[in-house]
């Protein structure tokens, strides 16, 4: 009898593990146990979706703050306007890095690990300009370190760019864009993209020498940016 039972015990593992190996193969793509890829692709949804709650909370965090002494209010609030120009570049700034971000995951189809690292360190470097805008602006207000201060501005928003750089080159190197992106399109986004490294290089170097150029630089690259890219909408898929 106990025989008998050790035999029906082994006989039941034996088809436990069995069926556990069948419905490994049935899960894992191309029938093989144990093929999963290595680098899971998630949906873009949740990732745009954090990345646009960061985006608004860093606005909300620039401020321009008011006078402490309100007997010459009217000379006071003029004189704050090294703060209007640094809150209205860096706001203009994010708002056109919000646009192409969109327009980034437009054609990002799916986002593995690295893509999501990536995107952290690109909105760790966002979430960084108020600070940079806080320097620019109290340097000009007082007339001292302004070369400095715009040079740290001007390399703050090039490492905002480096960062969405890496994003979209990671994305496109390792097949992740839509289909419904052809090539001349995703060059066209890309060279777009990699102008920014050089324009803002541009501003921060003319900075050391001219601040208020060096300024002007980087503001009239916020005004190219909020123009459109060629090729930057899908093309229509075919029945």
């Amino acid at each position: 009898m106990q025989a008998r039972a050790s035999l029906r015990g082994a006989a039941g593992m034996s088809s436990v593990i069995r069926w556990g190996r069948l419905l490994a193969m049935a899960r894992a793509p191309g029938g093989k146990a144990g093929a999963d890829s290595p680098s899971v692709h998630r949906d873009t949804g949740r990732l745009v979706a954090f990345s646009d709650a960061v985006f608004a909370i860093t606005l909300l965090v620039l401020e321009i703050r008011p006078p402490s002494d309100y007997s010459n209010l009217l000379h006071d609030l003029l004189a704050l306007w090294p703060s209007y120009l640094a809150y209205g570049v860096t706001f203009l700034f994010i708002g056109q890095v919000w646009a192409n971000h969109h327009v980034m995951f437009d054609h990002i189809r799916a986002a593995d690990r690295v893509v999501l690292l990536l995107n952290t360190l690109l909105l760790m470097v966002v979430a960084f300009l108020p600070f940079a805008t806080s320097v620019l602006a109290g340097a000009f207000r007082n007339g001292h370190g302004e070369r400095t201060a715009v040079v740290f501005y001007g390399i703050a928003f090039w490492v905002t760019a480096l960062t969405f750089n890496a994003v979209w080159h990671y994305a496109r190197r390792h097949r992740l864009l839509s289909d419904a992106l052809d090539p001349a399109g995703a060059t066209a986004i890309g060279r777009r993209f990699q102008l920014a490294l050089a324009w803002l290089a541009t501003g921060a170097i003319l900075g050391a020498a001219l601040p208020v150029l060096g300024v002007a630089v980087i503001a009239a690259f916020n005004a190219f940016y909020w123009l459109p890219i060629r090729g930057e909408s899908p093309r229509p898929r075919r029945s």
